[in-house]
């Protein structure tokens, strides 16, 4: 009974008509700005870099957020442009508050003659860890949840939260959960690689890769995505930012060999191509295969560690593959359970063939 409870919010307010979301969202900033700081420090960016940084970058955001979502509901807005302004109400978006704070940071750089990269680096763990807390504020709204939940077996919460519908509530799943455990793991994880990191920017592509990654399979779950033709932007948004921070990482892995860099990224390019080929079994098994040939000749070109990694990372397709054949699932399940493999593998595939401390076997 307590647990029902719990699937629904006992308020969207929490003291005097303050919504829960709007003191998630200050949380997760104020968070952000002391991670932040504690890394100014680390890396010898001058005294107070960090606040001076938050003051521009976070309204920079809020109104890239706002007009993100204006941009892809203009339909909501076109009557009445004035309701544009009338933030209160709703209607924000994640992608345009990094972009808009991106814009931010960027004039800030360029003002004080310092590294937009650098602070880009600053900003990125507090930054996940800030969409991490923020998410929860979906709950207390009641917002950015998934299909219903059938099965009584996986009506609990926080795997399903309760959604009012006609005669009472129906089970849907706690999407916005997902994506707060997602980002709570990837912010430890980019707090313990922060300071193995060489070259400006590439603690801030581990972040793109991450949340990128979590959020591509995720997003398919909502029901209340953004649409621009037909497509769920922030779905293949983040498809394109993988593709873009993975290139950057490995680019710089390769140091140079461009043989070795262009393998690895046409390995890299079956691996992301399968998101988009899932429901086409015959291409879908020919580029799982290919990524599993090419790591297998990678793996002859760096350590035993990597081989293990990358192997096991690429059998992921090979073994939903197998699943989807053997018909215990539905076809529809395989295509959700190999986009969350695909999510949760890539980041690690990345990792392995960019690990630093294994030396290159040139021939």
């Amino acid at each position: 009974m307590g647990v029902r409870a719990l699937a629904i919010p006992y308020s969207r307010t929490i003291i005097g008509g303050i919504p829960w979301y709007s003191v998630l969202i200050v949380t997760g900033i104020l968070l952000a700005v002391l991670l932040a700081e504690r890394e100014e420090k680390r890396l010898g960016l001058p005294k107070d870099t960090a606040i001076d940084l938050a003051l521009i970058v976070v309204p920079c955001g809020i109104i890239g957020a706002r007009l993100y979502y204006v941009a892809m509901t203009w339909e909501l807005f076109r009557h009445n442009p004035i309701s544009i302004l009338y933030v209160w109400q709703g209607g924000i978006a994640i992608y345009g508050g990094v972009i808009g704070g991106a814009l931010g940071a960027w004039v800030y750089a360029r003002s004080k003659k310092l590294s937009f990269l650098r602070l880009a680096d600053i900003v990125a763990p507090g930054l996940l860890l800030a969409q991490a807390i923020g998410r929860w504020g979906n709950y207390f709204n009641m917002e950015a949840y998934g299909p219903e939940i059938g099965n009584p077996l996986f009506q609990f919460f926080p795997l399903g939260v309760l959604v009012s519908a006609e005669g009472g509530y129906v089970w849907h799943m706690a999407t916005f959960f997902y994506e707060s455990m997602w980002n709570l793991a990837g912010f430890c994880a980019l707090w313990l690689i922060r300071k193995r990191q060489r070259g400006a920017g590439s603690l801030f592509c581990w972040y793109l890769l991450i949340y990128g990654s979590g959020r591509f399979v995720i997003e398919q779950l909502r029901e209340d995505s953004l649409y621009l033709g037909g497509l769920r932007v922030s779905q293949y948004l983040s498809l394109a930012l993988c593709a873009l921070a993975a290139g950057v990482l490995l680019w710089r892995a390769s140091r140079g060999d461009k043989r070795w860099f262009a393998v690895v990224l046409g390995c890299l390019a079956a691996w992301l191509a399968r998101w988009a080929c899932l429901e086409r079994l015959g291409l879908y098994a020919l580029l799982c295969v290919a990524a599993l040939a090419a790591v297998l000749w990678l793996a002859r070109r760096k350590g035993a560690l990597v081989w293990l990694l990358c192997t096991a990372a690429a059998l992921d397709g090979l073994g939903v593959l197998a699943a989807w054949l053997g018909a215990p699932f539905s076809a529809g399940f395989a295509v959700c359970l190999h986009a969350l493999l695909c999510s949760v593998s890539l980041p690690g595939y990345v990792a392995a063939l960019a690990l630093d401390g294994i030396p290159m076997r040139h021939k």
